[in-house]
């Protein structure tokens, strides 16, 4: 005679897939899903073009033509028109990314190279290069930040390396307030108590195991630092303290244009839609990966560098 109990019919869970979807963390990654789209769209639409502006056909960005000055966009063999000299604006504006772009691009490198090593040091050690670095990140935000700039170019010149250097010196205070606040939190963890016991020295605990930990945060915010090094370089190309010419900056190109502002409109509309485009695309993806959707992106990280902890 067989002792088994029947088994109970199981029940449907309570949970249903429209409970899911209405979940509060569903939402934020579809939220977090949708930006990093829009983000990597807006981004692709600028970047992508500026990249192989040496491969178009596209003619000489410095080339005047008098007979061809202010066309409209769609003109032949001119889609976004001409500028007040005849040149293609196109042209211009793909050429003139290149510039913005690499100072952007450099000035952030060099900004989260030295905010990093800074903020991890006065994070670490603390005592007396905490308080060096702590000064000079007060003092360097109590200055204004454009007129500091702009003091800065008018001493040493307007040469690409001198904007990219100042453009750097003027964004490191963040990555290093940043980047000593993380340590501040990874010193007092169990594992560097532990790398302690075992013997090994604070600069290889340092390097090996703390910074690979805050180095996926620190680069979120230069990310989002490079947004902000485009609009500096085109806010001081506006102002006639960019790059010297025949470099065609997105914020000269602004500034020669805003004459023509009422009969030609489209020499502000280019460029400024392209730095709209160009900011808004990198925000979004900062904020879709700062949000949560980059947490494999920062296992990937840990992963590559190899060395900081896994848990």
């Amino acid at each position: 005679m067989s002792t088994e109990t029947p088994s109970r019919p199981s029940r449907p869970s309570a949970v249903t897939a429209a409970h899911l979807a209405r979940a509060a963390t569903t939402r934020q990654a579809r939220a977090n899903r949708t930006k990093t789209i829009a983000g990597l769209v807006c981004a692709l639409l600028v970047v992508v073009p500026i990249l192989l502006a040496n491969l178009l056909p596209l003619p000489d960005p410095n080339a005047q033509d008098l007979g061809d000055r202010l066309l409209p966009p769609l003109s032949a063999g001119h889609l976004l028109g001409t500028d007040q000299l005849g040149r293609d604006l196109l042209s211009r504006v793909l050429h003139g990314g290149q510039v913005s772009l690499a100072v952007g691009v450099l000035a952030v490198v060099v900004s989260g190279a030295v905010g990093l090593v800074l903020g991890a040091a006065a994070g670490f050690y603390g005592r007396w290069v905490d308080v060096v670095v702590s000064r000079l990140l007060e003092a360097q935000m109590s200055l204004p930040l454009l007129m500091m700039l702009l003091l800065v170019v008018a001493l040493f010149g307007q040469s690409i390396p001198v904007i990219t250097l100042v453009i750097a010196v003027a964004q490191w205070p963040e990555v290093a307030r940043l980047t000593r606040s993380l340590v501040l939190v990874e010193r007092e963890k169990p594992y560097v108590a532990a790398a302690r016991t075992l013997g090994l020295r604070r600069v290889s605990i340092l390097v090996r195991h703390v910074v690979p930990n805050v180095v996926p945060q620190t680069l979120l915010v230069v990310l989002l630092l490079l947004a902000q090094a485009v609009l500096l370089e085109s806010a001081l190309s506006f102002l006639g303290a960019g790059p010297e010419r025949p470099f065609a900056t997105w914020g000269r190109i602004v500034s020669d244009g805003q004459d023509y502002i009422g009969t030609a409109w489209w020499l502000v509309t280019a460029p400024g839609v392209a730095i709209v485009l160009l900011v808004v695309g990198v925000n979004l993806l900062g904020d879709a990966l700062r949000d949560g959707a980059g947490t494999s992106w920062r296992r990937r990280v840990r992963g590559l560098l190899g060395r900081g902890r896994t848990a």
